[in-house]
């Protein structure tokens, strides 16, 4: 039996995995309180360092499952009393090896996987695998397929913004405490724009689900087209959403023009174009920095080149917390605009199929193809090597959450704990997307 070691004396500068439950998303009004405690309580254990600015620092490891983070992030931040002066995210602890599972599947098995690690974009990320293998193997996509599947990554480019403005401006707001109820100062209840954004993504799930079956996996998407016809009746009612969800709008981003909440973001988080470039950053967390940069209008894919009169690329320049919901609001816009653009061009479209035909057996001619597409939290990219055989040699991915989270240790130092939230929530990532 192995003998039972004493436990290890504290020593200066070590780990604490500690006191991360009383931080709330966007805890305003009890984070310094909430920081003040948890010092005091590491302090006891021994375990402060000098600091540069004369105070005792504190090195703290939060998450992995904290609840401002949607997933499994994990940030190790050395504090001095309640600012953070380093941070260091670790990621990891959702990998799922997608890019060594697809070496073991064909070319129609690889989508079940491909729409798995950014749940929020399940239909741009397994539309970026098929494009990669069709520009490859030179298949040409029928017409009503290209404007099917342009409708449904708008669709769902809106469905992930709605994730983001119905969750964190909400509860930034509720931290500072402010109300969306009107008449109901205080009120504990769920915030009116946090209700309409749940409703809106909702009803834009409903036709989701009635057209692929799905409701965050869809596998509508194949190699040359789409999986099965629309049905019959489906453009009026997707249009019918698309104007419900324009109506709720002013409801969806009122929480965006409240005094708590843009006091909460305006300043905070701030990015230079400088540190988007350097870090790869995409997406509208670039944009609200002034990197104007939007892959559908500067090199088009899918139906994007004839949808220059509908398609506007929303740009800040403040570049704080405050521009990113901002651009994120006025992307769900755009994104309804486009979709019921391709609704029409659809219903004006002769009969026709929706899917190349192709060999039972498919592979893919020897070569190398490299596919990039504008997803809901910026640029995906596929690096496609074939062999020739019915399975990728290699399929290589550039996720946008990686790059939007690289900026972090950057980013955060100078900031107070209590805008931890405020940050990530505004940074627009999944960490399946991340870890991949």
């Amino acid at each position: 039996m192995r003998e039972r070691q004493a436990p290890e004396e504290p020593r200066p500068g070590r780990q604490i995995e500690a006191v991360t439950g009383d931080w709330l998303p966007g805890a305003a009004t009890a984070g310094t309180a909430a920081t003040g405690a948890a010092t005091a309580e590491i302090a006891e254990a021994g375990t402060a360092t000098a600091g540069t600015g004369g105070g005792p620092e504190f090195l703290i490891n939060l998450g992995t499952s904290h609840p401002s983070a949607h997933g499994m992030l994990r940030l190790r931040l050395t504090l001095n009393g309640d600012r953070i002066s380093a941070a260091e995210p670790e990621i990891g602890f959702m990998h799922r090896g997608a890019e060594k599972l697809f070496e073991a599947r064909d070319y129609r098995q690889i989508i079940v996987l491909a729409n798995r690690h950014d749940w929020l974009g399940a239909f741009a990320s397994e539309l970026g695998v098929v494009l990669a293998a069709e520009r490859l193997a030179g298949i040409e996509v029928p017409p009503r397929a290209v404007w099917a599947r342009t409708m449904l990554a708008e669709l769902n480019r809106a469905l992930s913004h709605l994730a983001f403005l119905s969750s964190y401006p909400p509860e930034i707001a509720a931290a500072a405490g402010e109300t969306s109820e009107p008449g109901k100062p205080g009120s504990q209840g769920e915030p009116a724009a946090a209700r309409a954004a749940f409703g809106a993504r909702e009803a834009i799930q409903s036709i989701m689900e009635e057209i692929s079956g799905g409701r965050m996996q869809y596998m509508f998407t194949r190699v040359g087209g789409l999986k099965e016809e629309i049905p019959a009746g489906w453009l009026a009612r997707a249009c019918r959403v698309i104007d419900e969800v324009r109506a709720a709008l002013p409801a969806i981003g009122a929480t965006l023009g409240q005094d708590g909440f843009r006091a909460r973001t305006r300043g905070i988080g701030v990015l230079t174009p400088a540190q988007v470039r350097q870090y790869g950053i995409s997406g509208p967390a670039a944009r609200a920095c002034g990197v104007d940069f939007d892959l559908r209008r500067d090199e088009p894919y899918l139906a994007y080149a004839e949808l220059t009169g509908v398609l506007r690329v929303p740009v800040r320049a403040e570049g704080d917390c405050l521009a990113r919901f901002e651009c994120l609001r006025d992307q769900l816009a755009v994104s309804l605009d486009l979709a019921q653009e391709c609704a029409g061009r659809l219903a004006s479209l002769p009969q026709g199929p929706l899917s190349a035909r192709l060999p039972k057996v498919f592979k893919v001619p020897e070569g190398h193809a490299y596919a990039w597409t504008e997803g809901p939290l910026g640029l995906s990219g596929y690096y496609l090597v074939s062999r020739g055989g019915k399975t990728p040699w290699r399929l290589k991915l550039r996720s946008a959450s990686f790059s939007n989270m690289a900026v972090l240790p950057d980013l955060l130092p100078g900031h107070r704990v209590g805008d931890l939230a405020a940050v990530l929530g505004s940074l627009f990532y999944v960490v399946g997307d991340m870890d991949r």
